[in-house]
């Protein structure tokens, strides 16, 4: 009998949040019911319970820390899923955070692939060429203007936004993500290219995802998709999970 290929998948976690190990798991446990590929996940955890800028800038400067952990583990991808984080510390910051950490698994003589979810969200919409999207964030509203700015920089309209305005990282996860199907309709959808249902990987947005898109008939896409789909990228994997939004249709 052949033994499985098994991939390991790390991920760098706030430690308030709740549903990065439980959204990007599902995706790739969807894929192994249709494939022989397996993966096993491993996380790192940063300190991080309030959604402000203080508490994630000092939780970015131990994502190295969490880097050197998961390289130990010889993990195949390595994955950073906190947005607003990465958005906080400026325009572009996705990119130097991905070289930071990548480097730290060189040095210590694993090296790995390094997804931000930032980065993923940025070039995942770029490659189903949204040029205007609208965005639900959790934040509050100043943090929700930085990611609208964010995603601005890197060339795409944000035509609307919605900011639901909750600090605490722990109720963000709380939200009943059956709600979005509700709350995308306040959003200004005319005329936009794809539907961000939810710029944070802690607001649980996955059983919503194909619904949304069924029901507007616009490309809806979360931070968590995006995530995935960039991860099994870099795994040089297809780009495809059923019932996931069109960016995992595997047309990119």
């Amino acid at each position: 009998m052949t033994q499985q290929h098994v991939l390991r998948i790390g991920q760098i976690v706030p430690s308030s949040n709740t549903t990065m190990e439980t959204e990007i798991p599902a995706m790739f446990r969807m894929r192994e019911r249709d494939s022989d590929e397996r993966f096993t996940f491993h996380s790192s955890r940063m300190r991080m319970k309030k959604v402000v800028k203080e508490e994630l800038e000092a939780m970015d400067r131990d994502s190295d820390r969490c880097a050197l952990e998961l390289s130990d583990a010889r993990v195949d991808v390595l994955g950073y899923a906190c947005l607003v984080a990465i958005m906080s510390m400026g325009h572009g910051y996705h990119r130097v955070s991905e070289k930071r950490l990548h480097g730290r698994t060189v040095e210590n003589g694993a090296p790995a692939p390094v997804v931000t979810s930032a980065g993923a969200l940025v070039d995942g919409l770029h490659a189903m060429g949204a040029k205007r999207v609208s965005v639900v964030c959790p934040y509050m509203k100043p943090l929700t203007k930085m990611v609208v700015d964010y995603v601005e920089s890197e060339g795409i309209e944000v035509k609307d936004y919605i900011a639901l305005e909750i600090h605490d990282n722990l109720q963000v996860a709380a939200q009943n993500p059956a709600n979005l199907v509700d709350i995308y309709k306040r959003l200004d959808r005319s005329n936009i290219d794809a539907l961000v249902l939810s710029a944070c990987v802690q607001m649980r947005s996955l059983p919503s995802i194909q619904r949304v898109q069924d029901e507007s008939g616009i490309p809806t896409v979360s931070a968590a998709v995006a995530t995935t789909w960039q991860m099994l990228r870099r795994l040089e994997l297809r780009a495809e999970v059923a019932g996931c939004g069109d960016l995992l249709s595997g047309k990119y």
